[in-house]
């Protein structure tokens, strides 16, 4: 079965889910050659902006119970630290804003960096996603006792959760700080629950701050 054949036998709409914690795979340019000329423009190749030209995610691989979060942010990674502990099944994954693995999550959710900027995301799963302090208590929720009845907070009407949520957002920079880079790579111990840990290690030397 030809490449091009298989990859019109997939989902032209929903991505595809993986429970593994290997992150997605870019195919190049080079990886598609030999495909038949019967390919046509139907054929659903999943592609990031950036990469566009010369990659193509075939297809994009997204997993359930990513967080994806302000990386240069003090607050943010002190809170992605305390559930890396707490979360003694490691239920939950990572994923810094800045990065262009967060790209595809984005799309799903219809949200763009700014969106998760002032609200961090919380991608439960196909069709499922919450932001802001719903997405932190939807957090909890996965965590052993006693971390996890915290959820029950859910029951406080979200209107009146978001006013605490973003008045703390907006002023966590000036409060808390902010980073040139990811914060991540000054600890690469916890990078195993990154899902754009290769990506983070190998643009480990460049500006995040400018996203």
């Amino acid at each position: 079965m030809t490449v091009a054949r298989l990859i019109r036998l997939l989902p032209k709409r929903a991505p595809i889910w993986s429970s593994s914690s290997s992150p997605m795979r870019l195919f190049s340019s080079s990886d598609l050659a030999g495909v038949g000329d019967d390919d046509d423009e139907d054929a659903p190749l999943y592609s990031t902006p950036a990469a566009a030209s010369s990659a193509v995610l075939l297809p994009t691989l997204l997993q359930p119970r990513v967080v994806v979060f302000d990386g240069v942010c003090h607050l943010c990674h002190g809170g992605v630290k305390w559930v890396i502990k707490a979360d003694k099944h490691r239920k939950i994954k990572f994923c810094c804003l800045q990065s262009e693995t967060a790209e595809p999550y984005l799309r799903l959710c219809g949200l763009d960096r700014e969106d998760v900027l002032r609200r961090f995301l919380f991608v439960e799963g196909p069709g499922l996603y919450h932001q802001g302090s719903t997405a932190a208590l939807k957090v909890l929720s996965y965590l052993p006792l006693p971390y996890s009845a915290l959820s029950a907070l859910l029951v406080i009407p979200t209107p009146l959760r978001e006013i605490v949520y973003d008045h703390v957002a907006k002023r966590r920079y000036d409060w808390f700080g902010k980073s040139e880079d990811c914060l991540v790579l000054k600890e690469k111990e916890l990078l195993e629950r990154f899902i754009d840990r290769e990506e983070l290690v190998s643009r480990g030397g460049s500006d995040f701050s400018k996203f």
